[in-house]
């Protein structure tokens, strides 16, 4: 009887090895993009810009197979062209059928790729840092200050009528670290996401959320968000939504980040306060050309280390032309003011244009 079994055993697995051999290898495909942008920027306190000149630029490694039960298998992975730290930005293998997707990899949450905010066509954004990356004047505005890329696990549930989930979880071990994204420097200290990071925290798990809407009616289309995450002791939550009809569209979202955000439970202090984030804009497009306007605005109450309460507000006057498929020549004019408190107000101005090539 035991030689039935393991002749038995021996078959099915020759059987699933044909199964496997019989769908279609898995070859990479490549993709990417590249900006080259030039500008100024100038401020009443006296700080020029801080660059006249910035790149950015990646390459894709994309393959994928479909088994014959159905489900896609395949990989995404990320080089950086030019970078001080991982030349790896992100790398994760996914599975793809009725029953979802699942991710694992480093990866943004879905709390960061299901999330909507205004639109913005231009190279400098309101909402997504760029600006800091101009002039030190002005601080940092997010709606959406999550993780960023992260050892994780992800699961998309399938679009019902529109409707669509997300979870993610990260355990904030050794492979992970402190968060490694979007990292800027503000009164000397390192600040994450805006926000920032404890240094006391350890293992610190982070779970993420969202659902998402996306439905077209008749003259007009809709795209609604809600996320969220967990990381120590608080929590981050936002919400975001675009209304497009004709050429226009129009949006918003907004961002609420809890003082414990990112503490464990042994940390001796908190950050001192909340953070309160909103934006707001329209886009038109017209032909091979878009043009954009959005206001961000922040209210900051943090009094951890050199900070203090600041209100941050900006705009961007964005512009892109197709000049050619995946080639695109964009443009910004852009304004952002700190008001700290008990100081003076600064402003901060300047411009920027280039090209983006997507391949």
């Amino acid at each position: 009887m035991k030689k039935i079994l393991l002749a038995g055993s021996a078959m099915a697995a020759f059987g699933f090895a044909g199964a496997a051999q019989a769908s279609e290898p898995i070859t990479l495909s490549l993709g990417g993009y590249m900006e080259q942008w030039a500008g100024f920027a100038d401020s009443d306190d006296g700080d020029e810009a801080k660059n006249a000149f910035q790149s950015d630029s990646e390459v894709y490694f994309d393959g994928e197979t479909i088994l014959d039960n159905g489900i896609q298998v395949g990989a995404h992975i990320e080089l950086e062209a030019e970078t001080s730290s991982d030349q790896i930005d992100e790398q994760f293998l996914y599975l793809s059928g009725g029953f979802g997707r699942f991710e694992i990899g480093k990866n943004d949450s879905v709390a960061d790729s299901m999330s909507i905010t205004a639109p913005s066509v231009g190279p400098v954004g309101v909402n997504d840092g760029d600006m800091t990356a101009w002039t030190d004047s002005v601080s940092l505005i997010d709606t959406v200050p999550s993780s960023g890329d992260q050892n994780r696990v992800t699961y998309f549930t399938p679009s019902f009528g529109g409707f669509q989930a997300g979870v993610s979880y990260a355990d904030q071990g050794t492979t992970n670290g402190d968060f490694d994204t979007e990292v800027a420097t503000v009164d000397g200290d390192e600040v994450i996401g805006g926000f920032q990071s404890d240094s006391s925290g350890g293992d610190m798990n982070i779970v993420s959320a969202a659902v998402a809407y996306s439905g077209d009616f008749d003259g007009f289309s809709l795209s609604v968000s809600a996320e969220g995450e967990n990381y120590g002791e608080g929590n981050w939550y936002g919400i975001g939504a675009n209304i497009g009809f004709g050429a226009f569209t129009v949006g918003s979202s907004w961002g609420h980040v809890e003082d414990d955000y990112g503490i464990s439970e042994n940390a001796t202090s908190d950050r001192g306060g909340d953070v309160d984030a909103y934006d707001i804009g329209v886009s038109y497009a017209m032909d091979a050309a878009s043009i954009s306007l959005t206001y961000a605005y922040q209210d900051s109450e943090r009094t951890d280390g050199d900070r203090t309460p600041t209100e941050t507000q900006a705009i961007d006057l964005g512009l892109r032309y197709a000049l050619g498929a995946g080639v695109s020549w964009r443009s910004s004019i852009f304004w952002g003011e700190d008001d700290v408190q008990g100081g003076t107000d600064t402003d901060a101005y300047g411009a920027v244009t280039g090209l983006r090539l997507d391949f």
